[in-house]
């Protein structure tokens, strides 16, 4: 097997750090949009260009050390925006070390980060000042500078604006301050800690430096194609770091720009506002715009023209059309694709599996859908699939980019261990916590705790979590995540989750209501539901060996309690 058969895109500039990425951005790139937002409400969007955005970074970071904030840790806290993108920005290229805070922390889980990290200063929005100000008060905390996100006339006698510290720092500037533009940038230290937000415990301080980013941003576009002419549409949080150095420092890096969704409500009419095209998102983004794509479809009647759209479009894919940007499925399905601006061309999902039916449904649509793999400790990307259809393998999380080793410990028969990963975007290790790191980080090697395998061509594919494993009596290993993919399959059933009770396979199961009132009608009972799922559990347990098959069903009312990254939480009592 060639290498070269998936280096798709090989021009990708050689970056030592954020501070050269940006700089080298905007001498490439100096008048594109570099972020899109609407900053006044009931205003269209506004453009910040690649030079106001190195000017206005220039000038924070310039006022953040005149605070005497030089090497301390910064937080920042709030909604996606402008303002929070280019505070990060400010305290990673000179001033000290970033924490993005989870903004849906509860008030003990976000002193306890500032407390473990040494927060000594925090950027957020105006919604989460009076939390930080109580918190501030406090005898013990570290807490002693606040800086207000939003841009308002009024400033608080005990914090700071953050547009007017753009403009003080830009005055020390033009009076000759160079501290900051000349500050060197040691790729190697600790530059950011991104806190876990994990299923289960206490979350963890993934600590990454600007040479973890830059090789993860480096390899990544080997596989997909981006170009300056992008528009990133975000919609994840952004102390993610899937969205962050995936959705955020991938577009600055390649000259695209970074328009904010203002909610998920609003996506359908910000996108045809904004005309993106591309989207990073997890598997719930997706699977709501495709159920709501279809049950559209199918008021309309026009699920025959569209299913024979698709099938034409994958046949000239799979001929190879693709390779010579042949789509013509954008003609043939205009309506769709002008819902989604006219311009989307390539959907990203990661966070956990992708059903297949929806990764082929948008595929055949004319837009690429690939998934990806990756983890906090990763920076985040391991593996992604290329944006080629004839390139795509099923089932597979990704292929292993370009500078990463991979290696499957204790296989069984099956091929199937634990995937570890090894390479110059593996984490530094968790903050202050020597012994769990020394868990997970061995002899340069990254223990992820997920099972899967790897083929010959480098491709991955995941089967679950080592924790997750059931071991049946008879020395089976079921694997929980690869049972909900299977069932997930069903139109009956939106999500699922799959558990050990009392050495019976279990299934926690919430019904995709319209589908399923669509089948039994609007006035169904709640035991004609159960007794549907039950049965429809049963058909699908036929096609599976007896020691995998549901032996236990309990249908939910409402929805899972999940992670801020939308994961189950598979030890909350309540989702059982």
């Amino acid at each position: 097997m060639k290498k070269e058969k998936y280096n798709l895109y090989p021009d990708n500039r050689a970056i030592t750090d954020i501070k050269e990425l940006l700089q080298t951005s905007v001498k490439r790139y100096r008048d594109n949009a570099a972020f899109r937002q609407r900053f006044v409400k009931g205003q269209p969007f506004g453009v910040v260009t690649y030079r106001q955005l190195l000017e206005d970074v220039n000038g924070l970071g310039t006022a953040l050390l005149e605070l005497g904030l030089e090497g301390k840790t910064i937080g920042v806290l709030g909604e996606n925006s402008y303002q929070w993108a280019s505070s990060y920005l400010a305290v990673l290229c000179g001033v000290g070390v970033v924490v993005p805070f989870d903004r849906d922390l509860d008030y003990e889980a976000l002193r306890g980060q500032v407390e473990e990290a040494n927060v000594e200063a925090v950027f957020c929005s105006k919604r989460y000042l009076p939390t930080l100000q109580n918190m501030k008060a406090e005898s013990l905390s570290p807490l002693r500078v606040l800086i207000v996100l939003d841009d308002s006339t009024e400033e608080a006698s005990d914090c700071y604006q953050w547009s007017r510290l753009i403009q003080q720092g830009k005055e020390a500037l033009r009076h000759g301050n160079q501290d900051y533009i000349k500050k060197e940038i040691d790729r190697e230290a600790l530059a950011v800690i991104i806190y876990t937000s994990g299923t289960t415990g206490k979350a963890k301080g993934v600590m990454l430096s600007h040479k973890n980013l830059c090789e993860n941003l480096m390899a990544a576009p080997t596989l997909l194609y981006l170009n300056s002419h992008d528009i990133f549409f975000s919609v994840l949080p952004l102390h993610h770091t899937y969205e962050c150095t995936c959705g955020m420092l991938m577009p600055l890096y390649k000259g695209a720009s970074v328009a904010y969704c203002e909610s998920l409500k609003r996506m359908a009419e910000t996108m045809q506002e904004v005309r993106p095209t591309m989207m990073l998102a997890v598997p719930l983004v997706y699977e709501n715009m495709y159920r709501n794509l279809k049950r559209n479809l199918k008021k309309e009647h026009k699920e025959g023209v569209v299913r024979r759209a698709q099938a034409f479009g994958h046949l000239v894919s799979k001929l190879g059309g693709s390779r010579m940007g042949l789509n013509p499925q954008k003609k043939l399905l205009k309506p769709i694709h002008d819902s989604f601006g006219g311009r989307l061309r390539v959907l990203i999902s990661g966070g956990s599996a992708m059903k297949q039916e929806v990764l082929d449904y948008f595929n055949d649509l004319g837009i690429i859908m690939v998934e990806g793999y990756g983890l906090t400790e990763l920076s985040p990307l391991v593996a992604l699939n290329p944006d080629r259809r004839h390139l795509m393998k099923p089932g597979a999380a990704g292929r292993l980019l370009p500078n990463m080793e991979a290696k499957v410990e204790s296989p069984g028969e099956d091929g199937i261990g634990e995937l570890c990963f090894k390479g110059p975007n593996v984490m530094l290790g968790y903050y202050n916590r020597p012994e769990e790191t020394s868990e997970v980080l061995k002899d340069g090697w990254f223990y992820t705790g997920d099972l899967g395998y790897i083929d010959d061509e480098g491709f991955l594919y995941i089967t679950g979590r080592k924790k997750n494993v059931i071991l049946t009596s008879n020395g089976k290993n079921i694997f929980p995540e690869e049972l909900e993919q299977y069932f997930a399959r069903s139109p009956f059933i939106a999500e699922l989750m799959v558990w050990e009770n009392q050495s019976k396979i279990a299934a926690t199961v919430l019904p995709d209501w319209e589908e399923v009132l669509a089948h039994l009608g609007d006035h169904a009972g709640q035991g004609e539901v159960d007794q549907l799922l039950e049965e429809e559990i049963d058909r699908m347990n036929r096609e599976l060996p007896m020691y995998k098959r549901i032996g236990e069903v309990k249908v939910r009312r409402e929805d899972f309690a999940k992670t801020t990254s939308q994961k189950i939480r598979r030890q909350a009592e309540e989702n059982r």
